[in-house]
C-alpha cells in the first residue's frame, strides 16, 4: 500500500515536491500462508526497516552507494509502497540490495528508492493487497521510555496502508531529531512501540505538536487524514 505525504517541517513547498522527480521505497513484508506474522509486530518491524535505512552507511555517507537515491526520494513526495511475497518470491527479492529486518514473528525487507515508474521486476509482480493481518492477542501496554507510534482510533485501514504510515511516522521522528538523539536510538536497535490510541487522547496527540502524518488520500483513506503521531520522548 502507498501513502505519499509531505513533512511540514520541510522547506520544499509541495507544489515543488509534485514538480520533481519521483521516487518511491518498496518495503515486502513476508507473508507465508502457514505462518504470517502478527499484525503488530508487523507494524513495528515495518518502522524499524525504514529507519535501519535512513541509518545505514550507504544512506549517510555522502559517497554512499544509495545516498542519491534517498536524496532524490526525500527532495519529492516521500512514498512508500507495501508488498507481500513468500516462498520463491521472498527468496528472489532477498536477493536484491536491500536490507531485512526481523521482528517477533515479522520480517520485513526494505528496498533503496525506485523510480516510480521503475521497479525491479521481482518486486513489480509482487501483490500490494492481501496485506490483511491479526494479533493473535491485544497487545499489551508499550513498554516505558520508548517511542510509540500511535494510529488514529477513527481510521480503518489495511495491514500494508498501515505499515507504510508507521514507516512514515517514524521517518519524521528521525527528521526531527539531532546527531546524538538520532545515534542513541540505534545504538538501542530503534526500540519503538505501535500502539491505537485511546479516542480521548487522540485530540491531545494531534496538537501537541509532535510529528504527524497527514495522508495523501492516494488510497483507502480521505485525503489530509491523520494517521499516526509519533511520540518520541526526545521530542516532548
Amino acid at each position: 500500500m502507498s501513502s505519499p505525504f509531505a513533512d511540514p517541517s520541510t522547506p520544499a513547498e509541495p507544489i515543488d515536491r509534485d514538480a520533481r522527480e519521483q521516487y518511491v521505497l518498496p518495503l515486502v513484508v513476508r507473508l507465508e500462508r502457514a505462518a504470517p506474522p502478527a499484525r503488530t509486530d508487523a507494524l513495528e518491524t515495518s518502522a524499524r526497516a525504514v529507519l535501519t535505512l535512513l541509518n545505514d552507511p550507504r544512506v549517510t555517507a555522502a559517497d554512499g552507494a544509495w545516498a542519491e537515491r534517498v536524496a532524490a526520494w526525500e527532495d519529492a513526495r516521500i512514498r512508500k509502497v507495501v508488498r507481500r511475497a513468500r516462498g520463491g518470491e521472498w527468496r528472489k527479492a532477498g536477493e536484491l540490495p536491500g536490507i531485512t529486518v526481523t521482528g517477533g514473528s515479522a520480517e520485513v525487507r526494505v528496498f533503496p528508492p525506485v523510480p516510480l515508474d521503475g521497479w525491479p521486476k521481482e518486486l513489480a509482480k509482487l501483490q500490494v493487497s492481501g496485506t490483511e493481518l491479526d494479533d493473535p492477542a491485544a497487545p499489551g501496554a508499550p513498554a516505558g521510555g520508548i517511542p510509540v507510534l500511535w494510529l488514529n482510533p477513527e481510521l480503518e485501514m489495511s495491514a500494508g496502508k498501515t505499515m507504510a504510515q508507521t514507516g512514515h511516522a517514524a521517518q519524521l521522528a528521525w527528521w526531527r531529531l539531532d546527531d546524538t538523539q538520532r545515534k542513541d536510538w540505534a545504538e538501542a536497535g530503534f526500540p519503538l512501540a505501535v500502539r491505537t490510541a485511546d479516542p480521548a487522547a487522540w485530540a491531545d496527540l494531534t496538537a501537541g505538536g509532535l510529528p504527524l502524518v497527514r495522508d495523501a488520500g492516494f488510497t483507502e483513506i480521505a485525503p489530509g487524514s491523520c494517521t499516526v503521531v509519533a511520540d518520541h520522548p526526545a521530542l516532548r
